[in-house]
């Protein structure tokens, strides 16, 4: 009875051990950016919830359209608005909205990414005087 082991080339071996590396290198890629992007993106989508709270508040209590633009101008530095970001409060057709513009840079080696926000919040009840 003969038996037959089967050694792989050394090629093989190697073809495998850069697989692995190429494999761990994207991995580690596409961890570091979403370690990088998702805090953004998570601030992001607080501060629109947050910008919603406020037009319904201001809506309910009767609150003029600058007092919308005051609260988010003090709750933005919880959410790490930039201090240049752009906030529109109006009254349209019996609604109070705010929009609300900026730009986040995202630094990675050699390239930044900026992320680009822009949101209209619109209250769900309508505008009623004090």
């Amino acid at each position: 009875m003969s038996h037959t082991v089967y050694f792989p080339k050394q090629n093989e071996r190697g073809s495998a051990r850069v697989k692995l590396i190429i494999f761990l290198a994207v991995f580690a890629l596409v961890i570091y950016v979403g370690y990088m992007y998702v805090p953004v993106a998570i601030d992001a989508y607080y501060f629109k919830d947050d910008m919603q709270k406020k037009v319904d508040l201001a809506a309910t209590q009767g609150k003029d359209t600058t007092w919308i633009g005051e609260q988010l101008k003090k709750s933005g530095a919880e959410f790490n608005v930039p201090a240049d970001a752009v906030i529109s409060p109006a009254q349209n057709e019996s609604r109070m909205e705010v929009r609300v513009q900026f730009t986040r840079p995202i630094s990675f080696p050699g390239y930044t990414y900026d992320y680009k926000f822009d949101h209209t919040a619109k209250s769900t009840t309508y505008w009623s005087a004090k």
